[in-house]
């Protein structure tokens, strides 16, 4: 009986981890506490010079804006950049880029290395 219950517990528990390791974590999320506009976004990094976007998994293209002083080191990388949406090209209304993608913009307040590639380069 002992060994069933273990079981079911390691089974249970084990398929509670693998749900919450495929929850997708590129879509923009609201941060608590902050103010609306407010957003953290996870994807690959890609660009030069002053000039970043943030790729994330959904299609949606953002370009950064602000502190990207810690960026270049970073390009090709999967990050998670945290910042405030502005304008009418809001990540809530993005607005269509020439490559059909979507585009927004993100005003980079914090950035938090993930992995040195991105999860798209390996589809």
């Amino acid at each position: 009986m002992y060994k069933k219950l273990l079981l079911s517990l390691v089974l249970l528990t084990s398929a509670a981890w693998l749900q919450a390791q495929a929850y997708p974590q590129s879509s923009p999320t609201q941060t608590p506490g902050e103010k609306s506009g407010h957003m953290t976004v996870e994807g690959c990094l890609q660009g030069a010079d002053g000039n970043y976007t943030l790729t994330a998994e959904n299609g949606t293209i953002y370009q950064l804006t602000g502190n990207t002083a810690e960026l270049k080191e970073h390009v090709g990388h999967e990050v998670q950049i945290t910042g405030k949406s502005s304008g009418s090209n809001a990540a809530s209304t993005p607005s269509e880029s020439a490559g059909g993608a979507q585009q927004a913009t993100l005003d980079v307040k914090s950035m938090k290395h993930i992995a040195k590639t991105c999860k798209s380069a390996a589809k």
